[in-house]
């Protein structure tokens, strides 16, 4: 056990904000690691470490645990996701307590943090996109098609890795000189009918962001002139 651990003269509390059902096993999973990876830097919970874990299937329940493991003023909570972490944030006292979070598309544009590589304040923690690969998928089309000259960028524009994906493109564009348009998508028909309007013109592509359908795509419309 690292000596720090040893060192402890009082159990530390760690509050587990859980924005999931208990009964999830894909959660129970995620938090069986983090119990595991506690352990391994030397902190046991009941030994020198105490959790309070708050399951939470609903914002509602979020609110509710948020508020809860605040006044118990523990020495850090550890949360997941952007919901969980902007109500905990908002709570009464919320951002006072240091704070680790993961599956936080944007912390630096919600205010969580003040950059990635300087987060200050109490919060620190993951997020799961690096903005500037929105770029790279353009380029790579460039390579797939030389003569493409219009992409169409499909996006979720209710969710914050929207938006910061759409602007690295917007960014790599006029380099390139490909005419990016962003079509907003929340349902298969809009997909359909934004290719179909690819492929009413020659040298047309375009990107699928990764909030749509599990991950990220880019493609070259066969049906615009390009290869599938």
């Amino acid at each position: 056990m690292p000596i720090a651990a040893r060192a402890q003269g009082r159990v530390r509390r760690i509050g587990a904000l859980m924005p999931f059902s208990a009964d999830d096993p894909q959660a129970q999973a995620r938090y069986t690691a983090f119990l595991q990876g506690l352990q391994q830097l030397g902190w046991v919970d009941g030994r020198n470490v105490r959790i309070e874990v708050r399951w939470s299937p609903n914002n509602a329940a979020v609110r509710k645990n948020a508020a809860e493991l605040v006044v118990l003023a523990p020495d850090l909570i550890f949360t997941s996701g952007s919901v969980s972490m902007g109500i905990l944030a908002q709570t009464d006292g919320g951002r006072a307590v240091p704070t680790v979070f993961t599956i936080v598309p944007d912390p630096v544009g919600a205010g969580y943090v003040a950059s990635l590589a300087r987060p200050g304040g109490n919060a620190t923690g993951f997020t799961p996109f690096e903005y500037g690969i929105g770029g790279k998928w353009l380029e790579l089309l460039r390579e797939l098609r030389p003569g493409v000259a219009r992409a169409a960028i499909l996006r979720d524009p209710t969710v914050s890795a929207g938006i910061g994906l759409w602007g690295a493109i917007q960014a790599v564009a006029p380099s390139l000189g490909i005419d990016i348009f962003p079509v907003d998508v929340r349902e298969t028909a809009e997909i359909d009918r934004a290719f179909g309007g690819l492929a009413s013109a020659p040298n047309g592509g375009a990107i699928v962001t990764g909030k749509l359908y599990g991950g990220s795509t880019t493609r070259s419309d066969h049906r615009a002139g390009s290869p599938s």
